[in-house]
């Protein structure tokens, strides 16, 4: 994908097959969040469509991926509940939905099913539906109450942090807590990292991610200047790195810090924000349209139209739109900045949508290109220091000394 692509462009290495499906149970949200990419971006065809996702639609879903999976052979697929904010569509529509998605599944293939959340309506009702399917739960936080309210609050201006906090209460106890994935938090510089990190750590999540704002060159995030050799949100994310890397043993995983880590020993990432990640991800709107990565709401109104939906189109007519790879895979996709830099292994050019100019595509750096640098080279200089400790304490034992543990 590069700018904006009609229906009958394609990808120079389309992927065979989708690993993952954002599908919008719900197109609108009980929060009015300032800093959300779905309704505060550039493509706003959300008010166009149905609140909530039909039967049929959902059955037509299903059997585009059933018979997606059967030419492909059986295997697993996640599919992740997702809006708006898709406890809104309630109990019986989630329950009915993945009952339609199972049914259509050929023989030997598993659906893993997740559900992302801003979590005010998370109840035991709720809660019984996730233990009943095996669905796990990701909630939005930003913080503490502060923190959080500062962007997560209600169409009145209500802040939404006691009612999620209520909420994360009750998806920690023993017995819902198989349930949770972990919390994702939005980073905001006018937010101390430390405070931010210790606030989300007091509600002991399995797993943490740190999401970059949503911008690019036409539309910086906030305190991010184009072009600009600063780092604010390097040295953001540096501060929590720091405390976390120095925790033994670690409260809480944080997927773009072991991404990060296992690039730089030679591994791959566990995100797309970083790293040379397959391209596998494919969004269904409400009333079916088939849409690539949802982050390119935020670049313009025309590079997530695919002119797709799943009543026209299979999901392998559909990945030969280059928007459903949601970037281009590969170094020969990036811009010749990116090509040339040190930490390109391990960056693999940032997030597709926060290279977007507006009249010149994709083709550039990320518009966090300095805090990305920044913080792979402080996680690549810690790590190799750990490293090279190690190998000197191994040279150093006796031959017959069993190997050091770091605790």
């Amino acid at each position: 994908m590069a700018g904006s692509c009609g229906p009958a462009s394609v990808a120079e290495a389309p992927p065979t097959r989708v690993r993952q499906l954002v599908l919008k149970v719900h197109s609108r949200c009980n929060l009015a969040c300032d800093h959300c990419y779905v309704y505060r971006g550039a493509d706003q065809r959300w008010r166009e469509r149905p609140r909530v996702i039909a039967p049929g639609t959902v059955a037509q879903v299903a059997r585009r991926l059933g018979e997606h999976l059967a030419r492909h052979g059986p295997d697993r697929v996640r599919v992740v509940l997702h809006g708006g904010e898709p406890l809104l569509a309630g109990p019986a529509t989630l329950d009915r939905t993945i009952r339609t998605l199972r049914a259509a599944l050929p023989p030997g293939a598993a659906l893993d099913v997740g559900v992302q959340t801003n979590g005010v309506l998370l109840d035991e009702e709720f809660l019984a539906l996730c233990h009943g399917h095996d669905i796990d739960v990701g909630v939005s936080l930003d913080g503490g109450r502060a923190a959080n309210d500062l962007h997560r609050r209600y169409p009145d201006g209500r802040g939404s942090f006691a009612d999620v906090a209520a909420a994360l209460r009750l998806l920690g106890r023993p017995r819902h807590r198989s349930r949770w994935a972990g919390l994702l938090c939005t980073v905001d510089l006018a937010n101390d990292p430390v405070g931010v990190y210790e606030s989300l750590l007091a509600f002991d999540p399995p797993r943490l991610d740190l999401l970059l704002p949503h911008g690019n060159w036409s539309t910086p995030p906030p305190g991010r200047r184009p072009g600009g050799t600063d780092t604010p949100y390097g040295d953001w994310l540096v501060a929590v790195f720091d405390r976390w890397y120095a925790t033994t043993p670690r409260r809480t995983g944080i997927r773009l810090f072991e991404s990060l880590i296992a690039l730089v020993l030679g591994g791959r990432s566990g995100t797309r924000a970083v790293g040379f990640a397959e391209p596998d991800v494919m969004t269904i709107e409400t009333d079916g349209t088939i849409e690539g990565t949802d982050t390119l709401k935020t670049t313009d109104d025309a590079s997530m139209r695919t002119g797709l939906d799943v009543f026209r189109h299979s999901f392998d007519e559909a990945l030969r739109h280059p928007s459903l790879a949601g970037r281009p895979a590969g170094p020969d996709a990036l811009a010749a900045a990116c090509r040339a830099c040190p930490v390109l292994s391990a960056c693999g050019g940032g997030l597709y949508a926060h290279r977007f100019r507006a009249g010149a595509g994709f083709a550039h750096p990320s518009v966090y290109c300095p805090d990305l640098y920044r913080l792979i080279d402080h996680v690549r200089r810690v790590v190799a220091a750990d490293v090279d400790a190690l190998r000197r304490r191994a040279l150093a034992a006796p031959p017959d000394a069993a190997p050091a543990r770091r605790r």
